[in-house]
């Protein structure tokens, strides 16, 4: 057995998004944009026949999953290897100061080169095998009509669907990073996975555009 569809949520906006810091496995809430963005997403998510909603542990992705589950009827169960990219000692930093720290940073950002996110942190490719092992699991234990939804975060949801995908991190620019509130489909396949669409999501009024991922 396997699932039909696979939904690869990101989260809703928090105050580190709107200050453009990295925020890696720090737990940081949604803020009232991010709620508003999550209430947007189960509106428009509520028929799509979701069956299983899964989450990282962290607790934006957690209140994004619950606003979701909770317009479907569902329980959310928790999935620590959802988690985003851990950056380690360059949490709560923005790009520029990474930048300054780091001399490769701009160079491997512009290049497509990945790289390990912090001398503590994990590599963009880690990240994603761990969140592609976390789908394929959650996947292969649905039904055949079923439709799993799995909240978590923009890159490392991001390089997950690619790994899934057959391709590898160098691609990841040409899909652009995923949106606060929006979504990706996946079919699954025996060797590969299908992309079905990319960053869907709704707009809410009175709502800036939302944040593509970090880098």
């Amino acid at each position: 057995m396997t699932a039909a569809k696979v939904i690869l949520l990101r989260h809703g906006v928090t105050d580190w998004n709107d200050g453009g810091r990295f925020q890696g496995h720090a737990d940081v809430p949604l803020n009232q944009t991010g709620r508003d963005q999550a209430a947007a997403a189960a509106t428009s998510l509520a028929g799509t026949g979701i069956t299983r909603v899964f989450a990282s542990d962290l607790s934006r992705a957690g209140e994004t999953a619950g606003i979701v589950a909770s317009g479907v009827g569902l329980d959310v169960q928790v999935d620590p290897r959802l988690r985003e990219v851990d950056v380690g000692s360059w949490s709560g930093m923005g790009m520029e100061e990474v930048g300054r720290l780091e001399p490769d940073f701009w160079p491997a950002l512009r290049e497509g080169r990945d790289f390990r996110r912090s001398p503590e942190g994990e590599s963009a490719t880690e990240a994603g095998q761990r969140v592609a092992l976390a789908l394929l699991d959650h996947a292969e234990v649905a039904g055949d009509d079923e439709v799993v939804l799995a909240v978590g975060h923009g890159l490392s949801l991001r390089v997950g669907a690619l790994l899934l995908m057959g391709l590898d991190y160098s691609h990841a620019r040409s899909f652009g990073g995923m949106l606060n509130g929006h979504w990706t489909v996946l079919c699954p396949g025996a060797d590969y996975w299908r992309l079905l669409s990319y960053n869907e999501g709704p707009t809410v009024p009175g709502v800036p555009a939302p944040h593509h991922d970090g880098p």
